[in-house]
């Protein structure tokens, strides 16, 4: 039992590499390159602590090189997003009662990881799968990655470490808790950074999470994951599936156990869900809850936005 007051390591931003003809970096990196383009892989979704194929093999092309296949990906179904639900509320208690500090040292495991030993990797799959040239991903997929995990930490204790004021002879004290039932994270083709950010953000608070990430983002999905599987996150924290989005729409919006959602991509796409959202409020959990000696229960329909 831990009884004592953490402070974890000071962020900065990681310093962006130079690629400069000759330098190690750039020679890693073109060796990577040359490593995954020839060796086709077959990524597989990840749900709880299985790896699951399917039959259904979508191929993955480079943007600017149509005609050549980096490898498939297992596509799935409605059953598979149901699977990924259970998989996470199966991962809920045992992670949200984590102690803050061994959740953060995940993540900051995460960042030295990417930093280190899956920086040639990170950038080679996002250059080959979303089209980015060496700066770009540079800055996106490990900079900021990086940086959204150092400094997501940071800004999680500064939270826990925010308490209310005590007037006298009585002793205030606020614990913070993660939101009730899964969080649904829905991740853009474009940003790789984001796209882990929206998953690993939540999660790092004590959620479990279902991730669907864009099919042209696949490619380098899969390598997040394995960063977040050597960095020790438990299975069933975050679960990744390739599913269509409608499929995975019907049934986690819909879910009583949904919880909230981590969104970026088009307005549209965005003012659907919130429809989508407010039509099934009432099939959401009410959260019951008792405190001390007065026993009281709490209702919230405002779920899932709020953290009352």
């Amino acid at each position: 039992m831990s009884n004592a007051f953490f402070q974890v390591p000071i962020a900065k931003n990681e310093p962006v590499l130079s690629y400069s003809p000759g330098s190690k970096e750039k020679l890693e990196l073109k060796k990577a390159l040359k490593t995954m383009k020839a060796t086709s892989v077959d990524i597989p979704m990840y749900i709880g602590s299985q790896k699951i194929y399917t039959q259904d093999k979508r191929t993955i092309h480079p943007p600017h090189e149509r005609n050549f296949t980096l490898g498939t990906y297992s596509h799935g179904d409605a059953t598979h997003v149901s699977m990924a639900i259970d998989a996470a509320l199966a991962a809920k208690k045992d992670w949200e009662n984590m102690a803050w500090q061994d959740r953060a040292s995940i993540f900051l495991k995460a960042a030295e990881l990417l930093a280190g030993p899956y920086r040639a990797k990170m950038n080679a799959a996002t250059m080959l799968g979303q089209s980015k040239n060496v700066f770009q991903s540079e800055i996106d997929a490990v900079c900021e990655l990086v940086d959204f995990f150092r400094f997501n930490v940071q800004y999680m204790t500064e939270m826990y470490s925010n308490q209310p004021e005590s007037a006298p002879g009585i002793w205030n004290r606020l614990e913070y808790r993660p939101l009730e039932g899964f969080v649904f994270a829905l991740t853009p083709f474009n940003f790789t950074s984001i796209a882990a950010n929206l998953c690993s953000a939540p999660a790092m608070m004590g959620n479990t999470v279902v991730w669907k990430p864009a099919e042209t983002q696949i490619y380098s999905a899969q390598v997040i994951m394995e960063i977040y599987e050597k960095a020790g996150l438990p299975p069933g924290v975050i679960n990744l599936v390739f599913v269509d989005g409608p499929v995975a729409g019907d049934i986690i919006l819909k879910h009583k156990e949904f919880a909230g959602i981590h969104f970026t991509g088009s307005t549209g796409v965005f003012q659907h869900l919130w429809k989508t959202i407010g039509e099934n409020i009432k099939n959401y959990k009410i959260v019951s809850q008792s405190s001390g000696r007065n026993r009281r229960k709490r209702f919230c329909r405002c779920a899932p936005f709020c953290h009352c």
